[in-house]
């Protein structure tokens, strides 16, 4: 390549050297002398040049200026309780048992059993509703004939589950009154 190049023998043997030592080609070459072309910009001390075939060592000056050496400083976490725990080893050594733990579950039961159970008929109204809701924005999306059947059918079996829900909370009332009320006007017979 040098040869077809037409390089002149200084710079034949510039470009060899650079070759031995590892060092990077010069972009350019001087066509009367063997010196290295002066860089147009010196590259930061911390930074290696980006063609280098050996990889260069940072100084220590430039390791130690940057914050690789600081440390953190200490941040003390809380604490635990240690007499909270001699406590529960003491009860578990004399009873076997840990209470504290006991304790914990049963009232994360009484929580768990204070939650009541979401009413079906409500779920059933918020279902239809968003149904509704998915429905206009398929229409205003230009796909409503296309979900309107499917749609219509799921609001129909949901009302007629509300249907049957209501006629079953009608003959609880029914009932409900009926014990509570008294019945005619039945007169003692031990007046």
């Amino acid at each position: 390549m040098m040869e077809e190049s037409k390089l002149t023998r200084l710079q034949r043997r510039y470009l060899m050297d650079c070759v031995n030592r590892g060092d990077t080609l010069p972009i350019q070459c001087h066509p009367a002398s063997s010196k290295e072309p002066a860089p147009a910009f010196s590259p930061p001390v911390c930074q290696p040049s980006r063609f280098s075939a050996k990889p260069h060592l940072r100084p220590a000056k430039v390791c130690q200026a940057g914050d690789a050496y600081a440390r953190e400083k200490f941040k003390p976490r809380a604490r635990r309780d240690l007499e909270k725990e001699k406590r529960r080893l003491q009860n578990i050594l004399a009873t076997g048992k840990d209470v504290e733990r006991n304790t914990k579950q049963t009232l994360v039961q009484t929580k768990e059993e204070e939650i009541p159970e979401p009413d079906r008929f409500e779920e059933l109204v918020n279902e239809i509703q968003e149904r509704k809701e998915f429905l206009a924005e398929m229409e205003a999306l230009g796909q409503g004939k296309k979900y309107q059947r499917i749609v219509l059918t799921e609001i129909s079996q949901k009302m007629r589950e509300m249907e049957i829900i209501d006629k079953k909370r009608c003959e609880e009332m029914r009932e409900s009154t009926t014990k509570d009320v008294p019945a005619g006007n039945k007169s003692n017979p031990h007046d």
